[in-house]
This record gives C-alpha cells, sequence and structure tokens, in this order.
C-alpha cells in the first residue's frame, strides 16, 4: 500500500501544480474604480480531483499494516 500511496502522491501533485497553472493562466482582471478585479473563466475541477489524489496518497504511504 506504501507504494501506492507514493505513486497516488506523485501523481497528485503533479496534477495539482499542471491544473493549477492552468487556472490560474485563465483569469483576466480588468481595473473599476480603481480597484483591480480579477475574474476566473476556469474549471476548477481537475485542481479538486488533483487535490483529492494526492490526500488519498498521503494517507496510504503514512498507513501502517496491522498485525
Amino acid at each position: 500500500m506504501k507504494k501506492v500511496g507514493l505513486v497516488l502522491l506523485f501523481v497528485g501533485l503533479i496534477g495539482l501544480l499542471y491544473f493549477g497553472y492552468q487556472a490560474i493562466q485563465d483569469s483576466e482582471s480588468f481595473n473599476v474604480l480603481g480597484v483591480d478585479v480579477a475574474v476566473s473563466k476556469a474549471d476548477w475541477t481537475p485542481v479538486i480531483f488533483s487535490g483529492a489524489i494526492t490526500l488519498l496518497g498521503i494517507i496510504l504511504a503514512l498507513a501502517r499494516k496491522k498485525r
């Protein structure tokens, strides 16, 4: 289980980096009355799934076998 957890952790972190960067790039900002307003058109679903995979990987990597 530890190896599976480490693989999930690695894949989840790569997904968080890639999809998080992509989501940040999909936002637009404009100025209204001197205030900078940012509007995001990003789809945050892949970021949420990547975070869940990362969390599952951490849990599995730290899990201990009961004997």
